[in-house]
């Protein structure tokens, strides 16, 4: 069983530093294109939450104690994350094609202000995965 406890933490902890460090990434140069990652950032936060629901499942059960607390206000901040992402960097990626020079500037500042917020959560996310055992 111990395999699989390791296998479950390298996909999550893998999919979690993609998911972060190119919302990050992105957040910091808006002149990358975004719409060629979003699909890659959704899945690795998909991953992220199913490996995550399981890790919940075998190390914390029923319990919610201290740590689950600040586990809980991490994955509440991934969540927001991924909403942000999917409405103001999705939506707006995919109105991209046709669009005319005025108004993929808007989108591309919408898309870019998306991937800030989203930035910001996800560190609040690591934060609290990096401090939970100290709680």
């Amino acid at each position: 069983m111990q395999y699989v406890y390791i296998v479950v933490i390298g996909l999550h902890v893998m999919a979690g530093v993609f998911w972060a460090g190119t919302t990050i990434t992105l957040a910091r140069d808006p002149d990358i294109r975004a719409e060629r990652f979003i699909q890659p950032q959704m899945g690795a936060a998909g991953m992220v939450f199913l490996t995550g629901a399981l890790l919940w499942y075998f190390f914390h059960g029923a319990y919610f104690g201290s740590m689950e607390m600040v586990l809980a206000l991490g994955i509440l901040a991934a969540l927001a994350a991924a909403g942000v992402l999917g409405a103001m960097v999705r939506a707006p990626s995919r109105r991209l094609a046709g669009a005319n020079a005025e108004t993929e500037t808007q989108l591309r500042a919408r898309m870019a202000t998306g991937e800030r917020i989203a930035a910001w959560l996800l560190v609040v996310t690591v934060l609290c995965m990096a401090v939970a055992r100290m709680v």
